[in-house]
């Protein structure tokens, strides 16, 4: 059994899940909050949270959007940990006719922008991703000069930065950037597991990520679709925190679509209580992070 309690994450919506996949897929500001406090009464105590336009139910950076979320959170639970996103904005696409040409779809941004939603709401956390890849027909690009800015701008709003590593190189890269001071480490890593051209979904995978970790490094893993509630239970045999939800996985069984992110928080807490372990609150998990309470 583990000496600390174990931080369940809820990611309630994301980035790249698709409105008509999930009909009760959190879409307005007011629906993201609900499903976020919902989600911390089945025990989580960090909630990841991307927005979408209300109207289109797309992905979207909009400030106000973040803005009106946090609040209406906040004004029901002033303890649940705030995770905000930085990932969208580093998808591209190329055209077939000429791979410099960026086709529909491509979603890259100044580094800057990506972060400005921290700058000026300041969560408790927020992600940082580390990782240039193939995702599905895409590339997914984070060039180490374009986290080192958006690092310096997470740092400057004294916010926490959540290492987000997809693979090896990831993980490499933000050693090194700790290394070099544009990182505080030990650092607060999740390992994703899963996405294709990443990190596979396997126990092996798992020890070796962890394994590469600095000492005294605070970390959780998730797997994506069907690897989602094995990785719960590898992530605390191996001594992680744990993360699911409606960003990550729509389903609680096969064929069967979850009812809402706390149907997934409530299936990890099962899983972690029947390992044996025990659920951090949200003002213990702002203890174990080391977040203002």
């Amino acid at each position: 059994m583990h000496a600390r309690k174990t931080i369940i994450t809820c990611a309630v919506t994301g980035n790249l899940t698709r409105p008509e996949q999930h009909p009760g897929l959190p879409i307005t500001p007011q629906e993201i909050a609900t499903t976020s406090l919902e989600a911390a009464q089945a025990g989580a105590s960090v909630v990841h949270i991307h927005v979408r336009d209300p109207q289109t139910g797309r992905p979207s950076m909009e400030l106000d959007l973040y803005r009106q979320t946090i609040e209406l959170i906040r004004a029901v639970d002033k303890e649940l940990v705030i995770n905000l996103t930085t990932g969208p904005g580093g998808r591209f696409i190329p055209s077939d006719d000429d791979p410099k040409i960026a086709a529909p779809g491509t979603t890259l941004l100044p580094p800057l922008r990506r972060v400005e939603h921290i700058a000026e709401l300041k969560p408790d956390i927020c992600t940082l991703d580390l990782n240039t890849m193939n995702s599905g027909g895409d590339v997914v690009i984070n060039t180490p000069k374009n986290v080192r800015r958006m690092a310096a701008v997470i740092r400057e709003a004294g916010v926490k930065p959540e290492f987000e590593i997809f693979d090896s190189g990831d993980l490499q890269l933000a050693l090194d950037l700790i290394r070099d001071g544009t990182l505080e480490g030990p650092g607060l890593w999740t390992i994703v597991t899963g996405v294709k051209y990443g990190f596979a979904a396997t126990p092996e995978t798992l020890f070796y990520a962890r394994n590469f970790l600095p000492a005294g490094a605070t970390w959780s893993a998730f797997g994506i679709g069907r690897s989602e509630f094995p990785i719960v239970a590898q992530a605390w045999l191996a001594g992680g925190h744990v993360r699911v939800g409606l960003e990550d996985n729509l389903y609680i069984a096969k064929g069967v679509l979850a009812k809402s992110n706390a149907e997934l928080v409530t299936r990890a807490r099962e899983i972690v209580l029947g390992l044996g372990g025990e659920i951090a609150r949200p003002g213990e998990a702002r203890e174990q992070l080391g977040l203002a309470k």
